[in-house]
């Protein structure tokens, strides 16, 4: 069963993949199909719970499984890019698209159930080459495939952490699984929570990873609603979540990766705040509402993390669809640009307005109760951590608000609905954005620790309530300039190390072209000019002395034939005048 749950979507996937053009026109509904099956599959494998063991390496078993975080993350997942790929199947999308999508889920699918980091590997490397495809699908504009590039370069850097992490995980516990890491002896045990923090913060976008993202909008937004939600970025914090035992265990990565995930919730906060684009303020919103998630997985709050990331998943599936009907409309995602695009499809403004009033926090949405759940375990482990986690809470509040208002306000363009094939996963999403976060705390084992207290719910909801209010009524926050710029995360990262690797290979190349071109140029030239010499002036003499040889041998030859005359007397006389040279030199000799 976890063998199909994963396969499928792979095998679909590739088989649009190879068939090309030729599927273009049943595509969409292959996806679909294929979608609606992965996500039965799913289900079933939830309820069962199977593993399967899978020795990809002698001596280092491995395989897939299910269990109870899995569960969630592998419904959520298939939920997301059957919605998705329904929503996608009206804007004419061929089979490329489709087939990129289904091998892009089906890597995450192998992501959160692979039980050893050689499974995990592999779908962690799919998924960002997947990833680098969508987001530069549109490959004849030179802007989308550049920040393909920015967006792949950056998170294969820090997937570098992943693989060391793997290689310290053999030398220390001489395995590959996952669940016993945390019985690694020092120094192995720090090794492989360092490359695991790295590899994770990288793909989740966390400080100072976040920039990528930023390059990410280039791609559809049917891709960034799949790629924000319940895949790639998630990745990153579903893996924290799972290796929760080993940052405990190496009595440090807890902190960090609680002080990541809090700081980049609200320095990502301020920059969707800042932000006058309106993919641009959803992609920072989701480094910092996955940075409550990175928190909670420093804090072993996992029942809360976990939530956290579901109810994300659905909330932010909500926003980029919606955003992608109106980007459509409007041919702009300027936030000046779309005033009153809500109006022109009451469905789709409502369905946007829930989905940022649970972003904001409000209750009694999903976000309210997850994000709460998250700031209690930070509280348990510091105030000045629930200090930030709360201001950043604060922040997501502006934000959101920020968004709504700018789709509501204004007279709108003209009005329009949006197909059936579009309204039934924004219904579906919308009411997941409502309730996700409570649809499991209650039942199926499910248990939050520490449960957020009457206070804490009671705060969060009045400053997010209160914030919402004080934007709408026109209250307006001037953001910092270095917000707009993302924190000017990019230009760091090429001036630290961008510009340092492209000056190192391009001293390379020089050094390449100079020194081992050149060698290997000077040796071919000095090669001609011997064959020039020895074709002008040596092999002439060569030939003029074999020809001298054989004019010799010619003469010697003539000169032979000479006495041959047949006749026996003149036989005799040869032979008197040889032996007596004979006689002569023997004379001579003695």
């Amino acid at each position: 069963m976890i063998a199909a749950v994963c396969g499928t979507p792979l095998l679909a996937g590739a088989l649009l993949l190879v068939a090309g053009r030729r599927a273009d026109r049943v595509a969409p509904a292959a996806g679909v199909a294929v979608a609606a099956a992965v996500l039965a599959l799913a289900g079933a494998a939830a309820a069962a719970r199977p593993a399967a063991r899978v020795a990809v390496l002698p001596g280092a078993p491995g395989g897939l499984a299910v269990d109870g975080l899995s569960a969630a993350m592998v419904v959520t997942v298939a939920a997301a890019v059957l919605l998705v790929l329904l929503h996608a199947a009206a804007e004419g999308f061929g089979a490329r698209f489709s087939g990129l999508m289904l091998v892009f889920a089906g890597a995450m699918l192998v992501t959160v159930t692979a039980s050893d980091l050689l499974l995990l590997l592999m779908g962690w490397e799919v998924m960002g080459a997947m990833s680098y495809a969508l987001i530069g699908y549109r490959w004849t504009d030179d802007g989308a495939v550049r920040s393909a590039a920015a967006a792949f370069v950056t998170t294969r850097a820090a997937d570098t952490g992943l693989y060391l992490a793997a290689g310290f995980a053999l030398a220390g516990t001489g395995s590959l699984s996952l669940a016993g890491l945390e019985a690694a002896r020092s120094p192995w045990i720090d090794l492989i929570a360092a490359g695991v923090v790295v590899a994770a913060l990288g793909k989740s976008a966390q400080l100072p990873f976040s920039f990528w993202l930023s390059r990410a909008m280039a791609g559809p937004s049917a891709v960034s609603a799949l790629l924000h939600s319940a895949t790639m970025v998630a990745a990153g914090g579903y893996l924290l979540l799972r290796l929760h035992p080993l940052l405990a265990a190496s009595g440090w990565a807890g902190a960090v990766v609680c002080w990541a995930g809090a700081l980049t919730a609200l320095v990502l906060g301020v920059v969707a705040l800042a932000q006058r684009d309106l993919k641009q303020l959803l992609a920072a919103s989701t480094c910092a509402q996955i940075g409550f998630v990175v928190l909670a997985a420093g804090a072993a709050a996992v029942a809360g993390g976990a939530l956290h990331l579901v109810a994300h998943a659905a909330v932010k599936s909500l926003l980029f669809l919606c955003a992608g009907v109106w980007l459509a409309r409007t041919g702009t995602q300027r936030l000046d640009g779309l005033g009153g695009a809500a109006r022109t499809s009451r469905w789709v403004g409502a369905a946007f307005a829930l989905g940022t009033l649970a972003l904001a926090g409000v209750p009694p949405l999903s976000l309210w109760f997850t994000k709460d759940a998250v700031l209690a375990a930070a509280l348990d482990r510091s105030p000045g951590l629930f200090a930030v986690g709360l201001a950043a809470s604060v922040v997501a509040a502006g934000y959101a608000a920020k968004a709504l208002v700018a789709v509501w306000a204004g007279g709108g363009g003209r009005r329009g609905d949006v197909p059936a094939v579009q309204k039934a996963p924004l219904a579906v999403l919308a009411a997941a954005a409502c309730a996700a976060g409570f649809a499991v705390p209650f039942g199926g084992g499910w248990e939050v620790r520490p449960r957020p207290s009457a206070w804490e719910l009671g705060l969060s909801g009045v400053l997010a309530a209160a914030v919402v209010a004080a934007v709408a009524k026109g209250v307006r926050v001037r953001a910092p300039a270095w917000g707009l710029h993302w924190a000017y995360l990019e230009r760091a990262a090429h001036a630290g190390v961008v510009r340092p690797v492209l000056a190192l290979a391009r001293g390379l190349a020089r050094f390449d072209d100079r020194v081992v071109d050149g060698t290997v140029a000077a040796i071919a030239r000095g090669g001609r000019r011997a064959a020039e010499f020895a074709a002008r002036d040596a092999e002439p003499r060569v030939d003029g002395v074999v020809a001298a040889v054989g004019r010799g041998a010619r003469a010697l030859g003539a000169l032979a034939r000479r006495p041959q005359t047949g006749q026996v007397h003149m036989y005799y006389a040869q032979a008197a005048v040889m032996l007596a040279v004979l006689v002569l030199i023997a004379v001579l000799a003695g």
